[in-house]
């Protein structure tokens, strides 16, 4: 399969946000399986079951358990879902405007050949930033399609952003991801990112991050001067 990394076009559009919905709401469900197997989910989950056996009650015993797994589901599922409407809305609604407005801003898509046909199988954004330190780069939207998958092509596409910012003069590349990125992170910390910070600020309602038991990284690596 031939992998090509090159600057987005307006005609890629609609491949580009289909690939981002496909890409984030894929989070979902490993964010929800990562929530419940945590002993004090399972305890919880185990005590409402035994509640209802006690108040001798298969409805109580059945309604309960569901109720509460279905709210964590909930959680888990607006959180992405919820930052994939807000998105779709905003900066993803325009791609030239928001990542191709400077020469130090950039929005790249991977392009595979399969079957004849040229089809996008990644992308990863880059907006240049200033700070009391200087200028630095942020990536963002970084996805990369289950069909190229374990192939190298994400750690391409974040060297294709770190050479792009280095080749600028920017400080540092900086990024965010959540923990249910476990693929994500390690591909970072293997390229040299190190964690700089840890939170819960994210577009959705604290208590639906806090019952998700999601957390947001925040990473960057230095560049040489």
């Amino acid at each position: 399969m031939e992998l090509k990394i090159r600057q987005y076009r307006p005609s890629d559009k609609d491949a580009v946000l289909t690939l981002f919905s496909v890409g984030i709401r894929e989070h979902i469900g490993p964010c929800f399986h990562n929530a419940m197997i945590t002993p004090v989910y399972f305890t919880i989950t185990l005590v409402l079951c035994v509640f209802g056996y006690l108040m001798d009650s298969v409805l109580v015993g059945v309604l309960l358990p569901v109720l509460w797994v279905g709210l964590i589901y909930y959680c888990c599922h607006e959180i992405y879902a919820g930052f994939v409407r807000n998105r779709l809305q905003t900066d993803m609604q325009d791609i030239p405007g928001t990542y191709l407005g400077t020469p130090d801003d950039c929005f790249w898509v991977a392009e595979a050949e399969m079957g004849g046909t040229a089809r996008i199988v990644g992308m990863v954004a880059l907006v240049a930033k200033q700070s009391g330190e200087g200028k630095y780069g942020e990536l963002f939207r970084m996805i990369v399609s289950p069909l190229c998958r374990r192939a190298g092509l994400g750690a391409r596409m974040a060297q294709t952003v770190i050479d792009f910012c280095e080749q600028r003069g920017l400080s540092k590349v900086v990024l965010e991801t959540s923990t249910t990125q476990t693929a994500a992170v390690a591909l970072y910390k293997k390229l040299g990112f190190s964690l700089v910070l840890l939170h819960t600020d994210t577009e959705a309602p604290l208590w639906m991050v806090k019952l998700s038991k999601v957390k947001v990284l925040r990473m960057e690596k230095r560049l040489k001067a």
